[in-house]
């Protein structure tokens, strides 16, 4: 079916956006919708210059609807929800298709939000598009995503179906133990704030012949940002915060990957992270000086140096991890890592004071099943116990301090059935910290009751 054709069909074709139906009746009224669905959707383009239909089909389209709902995220300058979406594709879904198909679809500003680094550098400025231009983003970067991914690098470990931080990682431990003992690592300063749209789009260009979706994929770049309500327009940089901007990223350093391998070095990229691993530490000084060279004058780049080194790898962190020194090399956690987690621990403990155990716990317990999730990875286990025993002892300080006065104490001790002259232990004038490794406080407050609250251990039953 042509393109014409197509047309005069969508009007008559609404494209269901809703939930899964339910009930004998609504399920042959979704088959309906599917047969003619498959009837006006033209055929999957085999070449890059109709790429747009393909971005537009029905299953890509639902595939989309559902990533951007399972990732929700904030609204964007219009305010528009992720829960408002579907009704709003049910009302207007046609004469989006249109305009995306004539190449005409124009995107809102970004919203700007700033949000912490986590190492404590500053504020980083994320952008946030509209629900509706995040459904329309994440429609096109499954296509293309499905197109590059495999020409991408081994190399390269980040937003790539299939692979992981955990993989990066590894990789880097197999280069260290076969010898490769030195690191150049590499730190791309303000990577997104800084991509030259015009380079960016000369690369989609080698893979894309589609103008419609050049010229959709360039709206986007220069979409403006919106701040205290004035819009600012974008010169450079892909927004962090919208889901094209890490495929685009990935491009962009497809490059660098391809110099890395044509120059034969082992090296693992996550993102803008890049580590390359070599013998010899004047090795890595003439990497680190000609791979700066050539990400400044070819990619048009910026290394930051003060964050750049030539380093011992156990001198370093890598995606939260570093790694032990010794002809057995493992994987462990980066003292930056574990300081943020002992961070976010104070901050939930403090809050204690004014709260329910069962508040904090769920917070606590939300946070460090996800933080084991990542860094249970890590190779030394000890430091998973210790971390436990520590948060436990933060909880018995908290407690203590929430009951506040020696006659509470004391009562508190007693329905704990914490028994004889362990409950004068109340009248103590000693600090919390203190008092959270006293024999009345392990006894009361025990591993088996914060575990039956529901505190969850980093490591087995520790």
């Amino acid at each position: 079916m042509n393109l014409e054709s197509d047309k005069r069909l969508k009007f008559q074709v609404s494209l269901d956006f809703s939930s899964a139906p339910t009930g004998e009746a609504r399920q042959a009224g979704w088959e309906d919708i599917e047969s003619l669905s498959v009837m006006s959707e033209p055929e999957r383009p085999a070449n890059t210059n109709r790429i747009m239909e393909e971005v537009c089909d029905r299953g890509n389209l639902k595939e989309a609807l559902r990533q951007v709902r399972g990732n929700k995220g904030s609204a964007g300058v219009d305010r528009m929800t992720v829960d408002q979406l579907g009704d709003y594709l049910k009302q207007h879904w046609p004469a989006i298709r249109e305009q995306l198909l004539n190449g005409t679809y124009e995107p809102k500003p970004v919203r700007r939000v700033e949000i912490p680094k986590p190492d404590g550098g500053g504020m980083r400025k994320l952008g946030i598009p509209t629900v509706l231009d995040r459904f329309i983003q994440q429609a096109v970067m499954q296509v293309l995503q499905r197109r590059w991914n495999p020409t991408f690098s081994q190399h390269s470990f980040g937003f790539r179906p299939r692979r992981s931080a955990h993989q990066a990682v590894a990789q880097a431990q197999q280069y260290i133990a076969a010898g490769h003992s030195w690191v150049i690592d590499l730190d791309l300063e303000k990577f997104f704030d800084r991509v030259n749209h015009d380079k960016l789009m000369g690369q989609i260009a080698k893979r894309v012949e589609d103008k419609r979706l050049l010229k959709l994929i360039r709206a986007f770049l220069n979409a403006g940002v919106m701040e205290n309500g004035l819009v600012s327009p974008s010169v450079e940089g892909t927004p962090q915060g919208g889901p094209l901007s890490p495929l685009l990223s990935n491009l962009v350093l497809d490059e660098l990957d391809q110099e890395l391998e044509r120059r034969g070095h082992r090296f693992v990229r996550y993102a803008d992270d890049c580590n390359i691993y070599v013998r010899s530490e004047r090795a890595g000084q003439r990497v680190m000086e000609s791979i700066t060279r050539f990400i400044t004058q070819k990619l048009k780049l910026k290394v930051n140096e003060a964050k750049s080194a030539v380093a011992r790898p156990q001198e370093r962190k890598f995606l939260g991890f570093s790694f032990t020194a010794g002809p057995d090399i493992k994987r462990t956690i980066a003292p930056k890592s574990l300081e943020r987690f002992k961070q976010r621990i104070r901050e939930i403990t403090r809050r204690a004071k004014g709260v329910s155990i069962t508040t904090t716990m769920d917070e606590l317990a939300a946070y460090m099943r996800g933080w084991r999730g990542y860094f249970g990875f890590c190779e030394t286990p000890e430091v998973l116990i210790a971390l436990t025993r520590w948060v436990r002892l933060r909880l018995r300080a908290a407690l203590w301090r929430q009951w506040k006065t020696p006659r509470r104490r004391r009562a508190a001790l007693v329905a704990l059935r914490v028994l004889g002259e362990l409950r004068n232990t109340a009248g103590s004038g000693r600090g919390p910290w203190h008092l959270a490794r006293s024999k009345a406080l392990s006894l009361g407050l025990s591993n088996a009751y914060f575990r039956s609250l529901g505190l969850p251990s980093l490591f087995g039953a520790c």
